[in-house]
């Protein structure tokens, strides 16, 4: 078995047991970045629906970045998600996705094999465009999305408040190719 932080990471689509690492692992996010707006740490029994709302199949998925461990089971290294853009109806064929990497596992292309499944996955769906915001300042982010073809479109400008300081989002966009086209 390889040693830690050396395996290729293994990508599979969410399961119920990764609900507590998944929680654990946004709430780092929450509690010491603004990559995401919530502001208080989430427990996984209210991620639980947020969980549910990503099945195996269709256009909103959930899949995970895992590693073997010595001593037993897998680490979690990241997740990247397509979500619904919006409510209504006519956005159905626009999906938000995220990604969010374990910070050791920076720099060892977990970010990039988990939008690799990603995509992939949604290849077959009946999607035309994804969406993604990035908080400013976020290089690395940048690099990824548009690595995978992402281009920004516009920020909304000093849209949230956290940390006691204001913050931009920028919005990048991707063509997926659905049967609309």
């Amino acid at each position: 078995m390889a040693p830690h932080g050396t395996a290729e990471p293994q990508v599979r689509p969410g399961i119920a047991r990764d609900l507590d690492g998944l929680t654990d692992l946004y709430n780092h996010y929450v509690l010491r970045t603004p990559i995401t707006f919530d502001t208080v740490p989430l427990t996984p029994k209210g991620r639980m629906q947020w969980f549910l709302s990503h099945p195996e199949d269709g256009p909103h998925r959930l899949m995970v970045a895992t590693e073997p461990t010595p001593s037993g089971p897998e680490r979690l290294l990241g997740y990247a998600t397509s979500s619904p853009l919006r409510p209504k109806a006519a956005y159905a064929t626009s999906v938000e996705v995220s990604v969010y990497c374990a910070p050791d596992a920076a720099g060892r292309g977990v970010g990039t094999a988990l939008y690799t499944a990603l995509f992939d996955a949604l290849a077959g769906e009946d999607l035309h465009r994804a969406y993604a915001g990035i908080t400013q300042p976020n290089a690395p982010s940048h690099r990824l999305h548009t690595r995978f073809g992402f281009r920004p479109i516009g920020t909304y400008e000093q849209v949230g408040r956290k940390f006691g300081q204001y913050w931009d989002v920028r919005w990048y966009q991707r063509e997926l190719g659905g049967s609309g086209d």
